[in-house]
């Protein structure tokens, strides 16, 4: 039985390779599985690469319609949703075989659109506003109709109704929106404050964004409103800009972002609210901070890194913004317009250093200025494009230290523009010749220069802002500074314990009454005027935001956060109480149902890295960055025993036992040290029992859990060298920790993480996670792998997985696990089968997560995200989960839908004839005795059946998958399974196949590790050191083993085309290796050549330049 199989590459490029008879290949293809085996040992599987495509569709003849979808490679689909925020659920993991499969897309491109905003056709910017020259004060006004006024007063800028066309609109409208309310219609009808306003109603999704603690302190925090009654925030947590009620305790979330929201800025009127980011797709958002709505995303604005700077004009039409990468490049956007370009862009040379700042000039929307730290540049654009001049500026010019440039503003009266230094002095610009009204300006060149420089103060400016009448600084020392348009001190406000300012953002409305003048200010002007100053929030760079009442001098602190990485969480086991710990030493406990801090604690010795209740909840452990363990009490976080410092290394892991009898950490030196609560003096205290240096590799995971026929505690540790060591605790004593066990549970893969798996079954089991998106079950005795799964593949491996507790006992038998992986959270149920639609994941971090926890009933998920200081609270609804998961099909039809082409498929009726042609095999080929009609097959068959199908696995993968069969019902009947059927092994073909199948980048990894360089530059290795490593390396084989596989794969086995098995003549079989493989063996000749696998002509034409390039398949009859 021969066929030829066809290979066909992204590009279209299509090889034939003749596939050798079921016989040949199951004696051919160890060699690869080996290789495969060596090349594990010196590195991880590559993880998936994001490729995410998205269309934009405009609805011309609607005013006020955009909306986008998100379309997903195969194996992942994103969901969008009214709010902004994306759900990513799961397709087919793999495309093709097993073996010589495409390598599935990196997960989520969630970057939302706008739902529905009034915006026009395409129209060019730049002849709208030649309609209108000289009215540039007028907010709304781009032609003589006029804007479209919202029942507020307030309209969106830049756009009107079209002629001729408006009674069409409004029926179309109406019959679109018959039944429903359009979010156009929810823009128009927006008013201050009512965002809150309703009920919340309760998320259709398995897992919803509930709250988030923590902000990025590097962004400015910005106020959306400030009243006796209500003071609206804005500030930016990862991917994810909060709009945050602080008086009523509540938050709103702007989600659209994939990526880690880089910029933001605010319009004038507090309505627009423009948020960027930076990464792969990155996108643009323009939101209505009265609705929540995004009214315009943008994409593709800086493709190739993202935007690192963004302003808006004060009549909000115009944004502009500066991209993230070396070479930078400026766009000006009129983002009312529908077109995805730019109105003009420039790039700036890179000696101008990364520009980091912009603002538009008030008074004139075609100007706007950036700065780097070490230079200014001013634009101006029109009819003629963006121009840009960047006037020099040293210490020689005034002959005296300038500083790194901080922020620039433009005077509020005059030409001037000003730029504030870290020498406490400002930068005075001037226009070289006099500026001309705005028709002429945009055709003339634009050049300014530095005419002063003007010591402020000794300390460092951080903030220099234009507040009506009034340029306001403010500086590390947290001072606050008004000063009139000649730079004469009005007022000055500051505080002891106020940390180096971030930004200010004033009220929009003055304090009512004013009161008297604040004790520490100089009231005065040109006029004798009394000062008076709206109330302003203050943002540090110690995570601190500060209300300021201006009338009293009041500084009331509104948030305090940690401004270094998060990367420990622990939840109480018995309340509703969460402890969050930071790297800057602080530690909180927060009241998740009633959103607010309890208690807090800071440690100024060291880092928190780790966290953990006892399970009665009466102690906190904490383990930190200088090895010091401390055990806390619960609720005062004071500490309940002297601090421990055995472990020499940062403590990654810590946890109690059942009983709270022990307490277990790990370390980065790959040490384990347990503490034992032990009586003294009448009184219970802890105790260092022993440590063991356990791991050569950073340990994974620690677990407590319970002996199967006694109550006594059992611990576990699992690490990246793929052991699982279990400790005999009841045995250990003083400085002298017992090793019980240790097992290799992996032979390639790298395990991540450890459960123990809920009692589903008679049968108890251990549950891992490796990087190859595999979850494996094992006996918790005897540590035999009993089950191999596919895992959720969300574009990385997981990292962390729990149970997710649950108070429900109307099903004992459903349970949940939750995940997370390097970016994503994730819910799946629970048993684990391999079935995708079973599994849901959300991305939360996108810089990264680096812990997990669960509330004591299940309701709510935690995750903490590192460097982004952020903590997010998601709430669970398992009722979508399960909804999704039956939507998915149930028995065989989710796997059916994971073959290439389906059940319907040319690949499934493939796999149904060797199915059969192996039940043929069993009865003997020539044998003409009656033959009994069957469903199964003997478990012998699974290895050629997985072979012919493209899967190659290793002795001890073939292994596992017939015990995996044999015994999976001898706990429940005593008896051994002999056969198989079709569709178990379909179930078991999915699960054991590699998810990422085979590319040439993994070949190629493992030859620039085993080889060295030719005199051609080229990674080979010689032909001896292979066969020999063949032979010593990875699972043995026998020399005769090897050249029968060899000259088999070479198409020179004697029996090769014959149905029966035969035997194999040894001899000729060096003399014919040493002709047909050459001396020095590269990637691209061991893949082609020896294994006969297709590779892409261009990587053949580029030898040995590392490429990610997936094989794609089809299949046609000889």
């Amino acid at each position: 039985m021969e066929c030829k199989r066809k290979y066909v590459d992204k590009s279209g490029i299509s090889w034939q390779l003749k596939r050798q008879s079921i016989k040949g290949l199951a004696l051919a293809m160890p060699t690869l599985s080996l290789v495969a085996a060596v090349g594990a040992d010196v590195g991880a599987a590559v993880a998936a690469v994001a490729a995410v495509a998205w269309e934009q569709q405009l609805d011309a003849n609607r005013a006020g319609t955009e909306a986008a979808t998100g379309v997903m490679q195969p194996g992942r689909r994103v969901k969008v949703r009214m709010d902004g925020s994306c759900e990513i659920t799961p397709e087919e993991p793999t495309g093709g075989r097993a073996g010589v499969s495409s390598e599935p897309k990196e997960t989520s491109q969630g970057g939302q659109t706008a739902q529905e905003t009034a915006v026009l056709p395409e129209r060019d910017p730049l002849a709208a506003a030649k309609e209108k020259e000289g009215a540039l004060e007028d907010a709304g006004a781009d032609a003589p109709l006029g804007p479209l006024w919202s029942p507020s007063g307030m309209g969106i800028p830049g756009t009107l109704p079209r002629s001729g066309c408006r009674e069409q609109n409004t029926q179309q409208r109406s019959e679109e929106d018959d039944g429903h309310d359009g979010s156009a219609s929810l823009v128009w009808a927006a008013t201050p404050g009512m965002l809150f306003q309703g009920d919340k109603q309760t998320g259709l999704h398995p897992l919803s964004l509930s709250w988030v603690l923590g902000y990025n302190s590097s962004l400015a925090v910005h106020s959306l409103m400030d009243s006796e009654d209500r003071v609206l925030l804005l500030y930016v947590s990862s991917h994810t800009a909060v709009i945050h009620d602080v008086p009523g305790n509540r938050q709103y979330h702007l989600q659209g972002h994939t990526n880690v929201i880089s910029c933001l800025c605010v319009s004038e009127d507090r309505r627009w609210v423009a948020t960027a980011d930076r990464g792969p797709d990155a996108l643009i958002i323009v939101w209505d901070s009265f609705s929540g709505i995004p009214v315009r995303t943008i994409f593709e604005s800086h493709p190739e890194d993202g935007v690192g700077a963004i302003a808006i004009s004060q009549d909000a039409k115009y944004l502009a913004t500066i991209s993230a990468g070396t070479v930078q490049r400026v766009c000006v956007w009129k983002w009312t317009s529908p077109t995805e370009k730019p109105v003009c862009s420039t790039e700036l040379r890179p000696e101008f250093g990364y520009q980091d700042y912009v603002i538009f000039n008030p008074q004139n929307p075609y100007e706007f200025v950036s700065n780097s730290k070490t230079q200014v540049i001013f634009y101006l654009w029109g009819d003629t494009g963006l121009q840009y001049g960047a006037p020099l500026l040293s210490s020689q010019t005034f002959n005296s230290v300038v500083g790194h440039f901080g922020q620039s503003v433009f005077h509020f009266k005059n030409s001037q523009a000003l730029t504030s230094t870290s020498a406490g002095k400002l930068v005075v610009w001037e226009a070289v010749s006099p500026r001309t009204p705005s028709k002429e300006l945009r055709v003339k060149p634009h050049s300014m220069k530095a005419t002063k420089l003007v010591p402020m103060q000794k300390d460092s400016l951080t903030v220099l802002m234009v507040f009506e009448s009034c340029i306001v600084t403010g500086d590390v020392k947290g001072q606050v500074k008004f000063y009139d348009g000649e730079l004469q001190l009005l007022a000055c406000y500051s505080h002891s314990k106020v940390g180096p300012i971030r930004s200010i953002s004033f009220s929009k409305t003055l304090p009512d009454p004013p009161g008297a003048s604040p004790a520490c200010s100089t009231s005065c002007t040109a006029s004798s005027q009394p000062f008076v100053a709206r109330n302003f929030i203050l943002s540090t760079s110690d995570a601190t935001v500060l209300h300021v009442a201006t009338d009293r001098t009041n500084f009331e602190k509104v948030m305090e956060e940690a401004k270094k990485a998060v990367n420990a969480l622990a939840c109480h086991p018995r309340q509703a109480l969460v402890a969050v710990g930071s790297h800057c030493g602080l530690l909180k406990v927060w009241d998740y149902q009633q959103t607010k801090y309890l208690v807090s604690r800071i440690f100024t010795q060291a880092g928190i890295q780790c966290l953990s209740y006892d399970p009665e909840g009466y102690f906190l452990a904490a383990g930190f960055t200088d090895g010091s363990v401390y055990v806390l009490d619960a609720i005062s976080l004071q500490s309940s025993c002297k601090e421990f410092k055995f472990s020499h290394g940062p403590v990654t892991h810590i946890s109690f036992s059942h009983d709270s009898e022990y307490l277990a950490t790990a370390d980065e030196k790959y040490s384990v040290t347990v503490y034992k609560r032990v009586l003294q003096n009448g009184s219970r205290c802890w105790e260092h029992l022993a440590g063991l240096h356990s791991h050569y590799k950073p340990i994974r995971s620690i677990l407590f859990g319970v002996q199967l026929d006694s109550n006594e505690p059992r611990l576990l540790s699992l690490g990246e060298d793929r052991q699982l060591v279990e400790y005999d605790l009841k045995s250990s004593s003083q400085d002298h920790l017992v090793v019980l066990h240790r097992d290799r549970v992996e032979q390639a893969a790298v395990p991540l993480c450890l459960a123990w798996y809920p009692q589903l079954s008679t049968e108890s089991f251990i549950l891992t996670a490796n990087n190859y998106y595999k979850m494996k079950l094992y006996n918790t005795t005897t540590k035999m792998c009993r089950k191999t799964l596919l895992g959720p593949t969300y574009g990385s491996p997981l990292e962390k997985i729990q149970i997710l507790p649950t108070k429900t006992t109307t099903d004992p038998h459903k349970r949940y696990l939750v995940y997370i992986t390097k970016d994503k959270v994730g819910l799946q149920v629970l048993p684990v089968d391999g079935n995708p639609h079973k599994s849901s994941a959300f991305i939360c971090h996108p810089d990264g997560v680096s812990d997990l926890a669960s509330s004591y009933d299940g309701h709510y998920v935690f995750t903490a995200g590192g460097d982004d200081c952020t903590v997010m609270k998601w709430e669970v609804n398992l009722n979508a989960l399960d909804a999704a998961a039956s939507l998915g099909g149930e028995d065989l039809t989710p796997f059916y839908n994971l073959l290439d082409g389906g059940r319907e498929g040319e690949f499934f009726r493939e796999l149904e004839d060797y199915f059969y042609y192996a039940q043929l095999r069993s009865h003997g080929i020539d044998t003409l005795e009656t033959r009994q009609v069957s469903t199964h097959i003997p478990l012998e068959e699974i290895p050629s059946v997985m072979r012919a199908m493209g899967f190659y696995p290793s002795e001890e993968k073939i292994e596992e998958m017939i015990n995996e069969v044999k015994f999976s019902k001898y706990v429940d009947t005593g008896e051994q399974v002999t056969k198989i059927n079709l569709g178990d092994f379909i179930k078991l073909y999915i699960n054991h196949r590699p998810a990422l199948g085979l590319s040439m980048k993994k070949i190629q990894r493992a030859f620039q590790v085993l080889g060295y360089d030719n005199e051609n530059g080229d990674k080979v290795i010689d032909r001896g050191d292979l066969l020999l490593l063949l032979q010593c390396r990875g699972e043995h084989i026998t020399e005769d083993e090897l050249a029968q596989c060899l000259t088999t794969l070479l198409g020179k086995h004697p029996g090769g085309g014959g149905s029966e098995p035969d035997t194999y003549d040894p001899s000729g079989a060096a003399a014919l290796i040493e002709e047909e493989i050459p001396e020095e063996i590269t990637a691209e000749i061991f893949a082609a050549d020896i294994l006969g696998l297709p590779i892409a002509e261009r990587e053949k034409n580029e030898g040995n330049k590392k490429r990610d390039e997936s094989l794609v398949y089809e299949d046609t009859e000889a």
